[in-house]
């Protein structure tokens, strides 16, 4: 009875240090939580300079800072299909100070091409705010002989050899984008995938490559100089920034049709309360007229999108870009 009694005494010592221990650590939590942002704030992008991603990146931090009055430093980690840049958010730390500029390529696509990605595009992340969408554009060099897609499409199946298509890389939209647009209309293309949207861009004004399928916001700018001819859009509908340029929708191919989203996302876990914070402090920042002007100016759509909403979307655009994945024989 003795060892008995002095066992439940000892099991009852040790529940409570265990309740204690929890509710230090919960008070060491909530207090930092309370204090963030005690240090400069990293944003993660998976694309080098120059492409959608950083430009968001670019026009954000600042604002961001501001708001939230502290640094706020891009971090630009390429490679694999955008999956490097994802995996480093993955797995850091859930307290607020490493964000991910989140993206379709790195969110949708990359994880149905590699076979350990390293992280799960839903499980793996908190998606806190929604901030627009990238169109993707048929973009060709004045050389080539069509002014419209059906004409681009005539220009391919002449051709001897596989036409090149440039793309911002490996498992982006355009890269998929590609490989279903040759599959549907039985075109003999070959992807050519680049390290991001300055390469591709130089390559294409010199006419190394005479076609590109890339993010609007890089080359709204060139067409309007008339260094490049838009051919289409894979919106739903027209764009205001290039009206001239039809949808891919209205042109009868409404399978082309995508949506390359970009957004803020964090290490899986992250705090409730710090959740909130920093996704009102983005969705804040993206309601500024300045803010949203500065980004559609440079093609970018933008719109409200609650986290819930923002995180459904990702669900259904890895299920979607998943298939034609599967359908096209897309690689990594």
């Amino acid at each position: 009875m003795r060892d008995t009694g002095r066992r439940s005494f000892i099991q009852g010592l040790a529940g409570v240090s265990a309740a204690g221990m929890l509710g230090a650590a919960w008070h060491v939590r909530a207090a930092q939580t309370q204090a963030w942002p005690a240090r400069p704030i990293k944003l993660v992008v998976t694309f080098p300079p120059g492409g959608s991603s950083d430009i968001v990146a670019r026009v954000l931090a600042p604002a961001l800072a501001e708001k939230l009055g502290q640094s706020v430093v891009i971090d630009n980690k390429p490679g694999a299909g955008s999956s490097i840049g994802a995996q480093i958010v993955a797995h850091s730390a859930n307290d607020g100070y490493t964000l991910l500029v989140s993206n379709s390529a790195a969110l949708s696509i990359a994880p149905s091409l590699l076979q350990s990605p390293g992280y799960d595009p839903l499980r793996s992340f908190e998606h806190l705010a929604y901030i627009g969408a990238v169109p993707t554009v048929f973009a060709v060099h004045p050389s080539v002989p069509a002014n419209s897609l059906s004409e681009l499409v005539s220009w391919i199946k002449e051709q001897p050899a596989p036409v090149a298509f440039g793309s911002g890389g490996a498992a982006s939209v355009g890269h998929l984008v590609g490989e279903q647009f040759a599959q549907t209309l039985k075109l003999s293309m070959e992807h050519v995938p680049y390290r991001g949207a300055g390469p591709i861009r130089a390559d294409l004004l010199s006419g190394h490559i005479k076609l590109a399928i890339d993010a609007l916001p890089q080359n709204i700018a060139l067409h309007k100089q008339g260094r490049l001819k838009l051919l289409a859009l894979t919106s739903p509908r027209r764009v205001a920034q290039a009206p001239a340029v039809p949808s891919v929708a209205e042109l009868g191919l409404a399978q082309l049709v995508s949506e390359n989203f970009v957004g803020i996302s964090a290490p899986a876990g992250l705090p409730g309360a710090l959740a909130e914070r920093i996704a009102s402090a983005v969705r804040q920042i993206s309601a500024r007229p300045e803010f949203a002007q500065t980004l559609q100016a440079q093609g970018f759509v933008t719109r409200d999108m609650e986290s819930k909403a923002f995180t459904q979307l990702i669900a259904d655009q890895h299920l979607a870009w998943g298939d034609i994945a599967k359908k096209t024989g897309a690689k990594l």
